[in-house]
């Protein structure tokens, strides 16, 4: 099972990191063990001071594929949940100024977290999906599929060109603007419209 995570898929968020905006998806992995298992907190690990919390779409591959075409790429998910991409932003940081790799700042244990639940996405009326992530009850990243630079089905042909997609494979799709760090003590919870999906204690 791989987890794929999309990069500046909204315009908002790169520039609120001084990044350019991409002409194609950008897109690294993680790996399976960067899944949180049910239920346990979210630990801050010991080798960075500035760990952000990034709220995403995530959607489920439940058809193999390879070479996807964009008009045949709603065929091969049908399910749609949220994750947090947590990021320790100064090892990012210090990767990218020094043209290295930086995987190890989002690829690390507990990084990756995904809802227990994943909606249908014939269940969700409006094809817009907004979503939202709070911090100890206040809301501080709000999002809108429709704001994204590129859609599900167009992220799906453009991986597909490179990596066979496999049932049960997850893909984040990006973050919009507001990603901010965490500390010990916070609760972040996540929604999409105004179900509830994920809660993350962080400790």
């Amino acid at each position: 099972m791989k987890i794929i995570c999309i990069g500046r898929n909204y315009i908002s968020h790169a520039k609120e990191l001084g990044n350019s905006v991409p002409i194609e998806p950008l897109f690294f992995l993680k790996p399976e063990t960067a899944i949180q298992p049910k239920r346990h907190p979210f630990f801050i690990p010991h080798f960075s001071n500035d760990i952000h919390y990034e709220v995403e779409l995530v959607i489920k591959i439940d058809k193999s594929g390879k070479h996807i075409e964009e008009k045949f790429a709603h065929k091969y998910y049908s399910q749609i949940g949220l994750g947090i991409d947590f990021t320790a932003r100064d090892i990012q940081n210090h990767c990218k100024e020094n043209g290295l790799p930086w995987e190890k700042a989002k690829g690390f244990d507990g990084s990756a977290q995904i809802s227990h639940v994943f909606i249908n996405k014939n269940d969700i009326e409006n094809k817009n999906i907004l979503f939202h992530l709070s911090k100890n009850g206040t809301t501080v990243q709000t999002g809108d599929s429709s704001d994204m630079i590129f859609s599900f089905d167009k992220i799906i042909e453009h991986i597909s060109k490179f990596y066979t997609l496999k049932i049960g494979d997850l893909i984040f799709t990006g973050t919009p603007e507001g990603v901010g760090n965490v500390k010990a003590g916070d609760q972040l919870v996540g929604f999409i419209h105004n179900k509830e999906m994920l809660k993350v204690n962080v400790k």
